[in-house]
């Protein structure tokens, strides 16, 4: 437990996503409150200048102090939110503007630990923050990332990720989830369990929870795609091999792997075993079934394999996961 007030300090630059600043700033606020004995989190906003920043939103945000006050200033926690541009076809790409990344690269070493918020990681990136280490983004620019930066091992699947003293988070709200593993780790899990609980999140989702679902994977593009996958979402508890799907599809066995891999990204086997884990998922949430019954009702047969598939999937236990999110009506 820190002895004294953390400074954190959040980059402001034009057109920045409003909520990158305001959600870890009001997640650290409600520390305070939570845990009113603890030296508890100063905030600070940090722009070029002290003007108003416009933010992507359209709200505007005044500066507490420039990049140049804090120039010779120790950090605790330097946290870079991110910006995109949307062109007109809706392609979307991080910015990286040079300035800012100047400031975040002068900044980083007088900081404890350096945390992005979404689209941020570009900016670490781009200031050498991130070369040979494990990252992740908003899955939206995950490939951009990759691309620009080829020395950065991107992971676009798990909301956070921490390697040594860098974070980097997932989609926007996942600021939340970042924010409070930061709280976990310097004031324990009991407190940040408090200040979860008054984000109306049920608990403090892990590092290793996936940005995707099955039900938010991309639309298929063909009728015969998206009868497969209903076929497979009602029939769960049957065997699902590649054989079965092809058969039911009426296509060959390479064609079916082919389609899959072309419209989902993914194999069949793999797309099958998530949209049991997602199922099983909702059953450890929202009932009190057994292990063994939410393994037979999501066709995963035993408990070992359930317990495989949530390993692999979201780097996790079913108990683990129904200690975390279990709720009832």
């Amino acid at each position: 437990m820190p002895t004294r007030e953390r400074s954190v300090v959040v980059v402001l630059f034009e057109g920045v996503d409003l909520l990158d600043v305001t959600g870890p700033a009001e997640v650290f606020a409600l520390l305070k409150r939570e845990s009113p004995r603890t030296p508890g989190v100063q905030v600070t906003l940090a722009a070029e200048s002290l003007e108003p920043v416009i933010t992507a939103a359209g709200v505007r945000v005044l500066p507490d102090a420039t990049f140049h006050d804090l120039a010779a200033q120790k950090i605790d926690t330097l946290i870079v939110p991110g910006s995109v541009d949307v062109d007109d076809h809706q392609r979307v790409t991080a910015r990286t503007d040079p300035a800012v990344v100047s400031w975040v690269k002068r900044l980083a070493p007088q900081a404890r630990r350096v945390a992005s918020v979404c689209v941020g990681a570009h900016l670490l990136a781009a200031a050498g923050l991130l070369d040979g280490k494990r990252v992740t983004t908003h899955w939206s620019t995950a490939a951009q990332l990759a691309a620009d930066f080829p020395a950065v091992e991107v992971d676009a699947d798990p909301i956070f990720i921490r390697e040594g003293n860098v974070w980097t988070g997932a989609g926007i709200t996942a600021c939340l989830d970042l924010s409070l593993a930061l709280i976990a780790e310097d004031y324990g899990e009991a407190v940040a369990l408090r200040v979860a609980r008054q984000l109306v999140m049920y608990l403090k989702r892990p590092s290793g929870q996936s940005q995707f679902s099955v039900p938010i994977e991309p639309v298929s593009t063909t009728r015969r795609m998206d009868d497969l996958r209903h076929h497979i979402t009602q029939h769960l508890t049957a065997p699902l091999t590649i054989a079965d799907l092809a058969e039911y599809a009426h296509v060959s066995e390479r064609q079916l792997t082919r389609v899959f891999k072309t419209e989902l990204g993914t194999t069949p086997a793999a797309y099958v075993e998530s949209a049991r884990v997602e199922v099983a998922r909702n059953q450890l949430e929202t009932t009190d079934d057994t292990l063994e019954r939410v393994a037979s009702s999501c066709g995963f047969g035993t408990t070992d394999t359930l317990i495989r598939a949530f390993r692999r999937k979201l780097d996790t236990t079913p108990t683990e996961y129904r200690n975390r999110f279990r709720h009832t009506s």
